[in-house]
């Protein structure tokens, strides 16, 4: 499998707005989570799984994903090709990262919301856990133009 953006939409109408993906399909998801930094700019990282499959969606502000595919668990090679995505709530995109892949986020707007959806139960995922310090794969220089 590899990463692709799932495409929704929102419709406007005179009583507000629908947010919708109807080209996201539920069956595999066990579980999500909502993460929200207290601070601007602040880095989730570096999370890897060889078994579990993620998607995130912003359903608030604006969020960086990063992602690296991993070559060895124990000892990733710090030379790994960096994949960045940018994830807007004004916009219906859901991020699907497969397996064997490390993730970290930045929330780039104060009181962003980025939902996470799992393809695994939070028992095995604790069991597929590898973590790695936030520097180990420098994604987060911010362009401030």
């Amino acid at each position: 499998m590899k990463i692709k953006k799932i495409i929704g939409g929102i419709s406007y109408d005179d009583r507000g707005c629908l947010v919708h993906n109807n080209n996201f399909n539920f069956n595999n998801v066990k579980r999500f989570y909502i993460i929200q930094n207290d601070k601007n700019n602040f880095i989730r990282a570096w999370h890897a799984h060889k078994k579990e499959s993620k998607f995130f969606f912003c359903i608030k502000g604006k969020y960086k994903i990063s992602l690296v595919k991993i070559n060895n668990f124990k000892n990733p090679s710090k030379k790994l090709k960096i994949k960045s995505y940018i994830l807007n709530s004004n916009v219906s995109e859901i991020l699907f990262v497969p397996k064997g892949y490390a993730n970290g986020s930045m929330s780039l707007q104060k009181d962003s919301k980025l939902m996470v959806f799992s393809d695994l139960t939070i028992n095995q995922s604790l069991k597929d856990d590898y973590r790695f310090p936030f520097d180990y794969w420098n994604a987060w220089k911010i362009d401030q133009r």
